[in-house]
């Protein structure tokens, strides 16, 4: 009797610690638009587009219900990055009074700006594949416009992966991702076994087979909580360092001007090569060589 009751009370003081070291988990939250629910052209990712104010509103909801999951899991401490296109996307007065959001451009480490060590886990919301995906919707990295590859170490990155080792550089290791089946496919091959909800299925780059807003949040609310549940057996992504970047544009004026700095190799006509000491370098290479423009104003 007497060992049985021990072990009985063995396996509640664990119970009971698990519960523990998940009760106060701040959690960071990189949220991107074109892997949210029924999204699938310009006209829901932009000012511009007739269905962008609807879209705003899901994205925002998809990021609360990654919250609600998260909260009601422990988590008592959220910042969220605004990380699509103008950075001006989310509706701030959705969410409650344990968010802080970062909105706008430019800041330090891009779609992963506040990331810092004292995060437990970060959930990415809306992400989508790469440039190099042949299969994905809206797939493109950082720049659809500019970029057709982002290669670090060798290997081709997605946002996502470059996001992960950003976090991975401070001890933090992702935990979820959002998006299309494709999205969260190539993440989670590069990334690791992170929870993936997937609420739209591809068709091509401008069309997919859709859940339904509501189905959406439901996957995303459950994923979350498997993830926040089993937050202990992550790792941080984290690359072998000094990292280099081989950056490909699809203009040739911008990589000549690139190879001017001492730093920068010039590989072809569309391709640099840059060598950073971590991927913080890596991180304010990319947005100076990405976003720097002499009119800039103010």
């Amino acid at each position: 009797m007497k060992i049985r009751m021990t072990l009985c009370l063995l396996a509640l003081a664990a119970v009971s610690a698990i519960s523990y070291a998940q009760d106060g988990l701040k959690i960071y939250i990189s949220a991107d638009m074109e892997g949210v629910v029924g999204v699938v052209t310009g006209e829901q990712l932009g000012p511009g587009g007739f269905e962008y104010e609807r879209f705003r509103e899901f994205m925002t909801n998809e990021v609360n219900a990654a919250i609600d999951a998260a909260r009601a899991a422990g988590a008592t401490e959220f910042v969220i990055s605004d990380s699509h296109g103008n950075g001006q996307n989310l509706l701030i007065e959705q969410f409650s009074d344990d968010v802080t959001v970062i909105r706008s451009w430019p800041r330090e480490l891009a779609m992963m700006a506040g990331i810092d060590d004292s995060f437990d886990g970060v959930i990415f919301i809306g992400y989508h594949a790469s440039t190099n995906n042949t299969r994905g919707v809206r797939a493109h990295t950082m720049s659809s416009a500019n970029i057709t590859s982002v290669r670090l170490n060798g290997m081709t990155m997605t946002e996502g992966s470059m996001n992960a080792a950003i976090a991975g550089h401070f001890g933090v290791p992702v935990i979820m991702v959002s998006g299309g089946d494709v999205a969260v496919a190539e993440n989670q091959v590069i990334i690791g076994d992170i929870e993936g909800a997937v609420v739209k299925w591809a068709s091509g780059f401008h069309s997919a087979r859709t859940l339904t807003p509501e189905a959406g949040y439901e996957v995303i609310r459950t994923r979350t909580k498997s993830a926040i549940d089993r937050i202990e057996e992550f790792e941080p992504y984290v690359l072998e360092t000094p990292i280099e970047l081989e950056l490909s544009l699809k203009h040739y004026r911008p990589v000549e001007l690139l190879s001017y700095l001492p730093n920068v190799e010039k590989v072809n006509s569309h391709t640099i090569r840059f060598v950073g000491k971590d991927m913080i370098e890596i991180s304010n290479f990319l947005s100076v060589a990405i976003g720097y423009r002499i009119d800039l104003q103010p």
